[in-house]
């Protein structure tokens, strides 16, 4: 046991260290900490109400008062933006959660079934898949309406294939290894062997995709704000920032600019940290991060 859990330890260790030795990875890092930070703390760092109209400071400019400039109703676009990263971060964890834990528990049940149960879902999942992501998330979108929990659960039903399939491959792999094997022979029930024994082996994998996803979540949730099937006006997001200020290019640009950016980079930092944590964890690929690979001289 002890064996065990200092290679767990050295294991964890090492993909921290070779993960960390990455300085454009530290700097996403760094960046995604303090968007967080400023969006849990929105109500203490915005400096107006992101809802407060005043109609006699329409479409100002940058300024002391407002860095970002105001909107067609007056309204702070920085305090809007801290804001609206509020409901990003929320749809972009709740929608992967939500798609991982019901992605994770069909893969489970396909590849640890088999037959026709597999062959079913799995169709399921590739028909899902077919369809493009903004399609199905629209058609989703407008069977639930739109509010903060149903563009949740929209984006989240999208995203379960990935997580199934993904789960349903570890699975495979997995299920004829000896240690469960080894866990039927003891006596252990088909739905404790897979949960002690297959889950676990198959959660690292998964986190990857989740760290991954969450940018495209908040991706898919800013789309939709943006046609008008995201959130309820007046709750800020920058999805609909962006639409609202696109009327206004010509005249304020940084209404719809800024927000636009603000998405951007953070979508930009999860897809790096989520790509960085793949290699990381990849063995074939842990010894080459960080640094530059050691060529052997003949």
């Amino acid at each position: 046991m002890s064996k065990m859990k200092r290679s767990s330890r050295w294991k964890n260790s090492r993909i921290l260290k070779v993960l960390f030795s990455r300085r454009t990875i530290v700097l996403c890092m760094i960046v995604l900490a303090l968007m967080i930070l400023a969006a849990v703390f929105a109500p203490l760092i915005a400096p107006y109400e992101p809802n407060e109209d005043n109609l006699r400071s329409v479409l100002q400019g940058s300024s002391a008062a407002h860095p970002l400039g105001t909107d067609g109703n007056g309204r702070d676009v920085l305090s809007r933006m801290i804001f609206g990263s509020r409901v990003s971060f929320i749809v972009g964890i709740v929608a992967v959660l939500i798609a991982s834990m019901l992605g994770m528990a069909l893969g489970l049940i396909a590849g640890m079934t088999g037959g026709i149960v597999d062959t079913i879902i799995m169709r399921v999942m590739d028909a899902m898949m077919a369809i493009p992501m903004i399609i199905m998330s629209m058609f989703l979108g407008a069977i639930f309406g739109q509010g903060l929990g149903n563009i949740c659960l929209a984006i989240g039903i999208v995203l379960i294939p990935n997580y199934a399939r993904v789960t349903r491959g570890q699975v495979l792999s997995i299920r004829k290894a000896d240690y469960v094997t080894a866990g039927i022979l003891s006596g252990a029930s088909a739905v404790r062997n897979t949960i002690v024994h297959v889950l676990p082996n198959c959660l690292s994998a998964n986190i990857v995709l989740m760290t991954s996803n969450l940018g495209v979540a908040i991706l898919s949730e800013a789309s939709l704000s943006f046609l008008g099937m995201g959130i309820n006006p007046p709750t800020p997001s920058l999805g609909g920032m962006v639409s609202d200020g696109y009327r206004y290019l010509s005249m304020n640009p940084i209404i719809a600019i800024a927000p636009g950016v603000y998405i951007m980079i953070l979508v930009l930092c999860f897809n790096m940290v989520g790509d960085a944590l793949r290699d990381a964890m990849d063995p074939k690929l842990r010894g080459t991060l960080g640094g530059k690979k050691r060529i052997k001289r003949r």
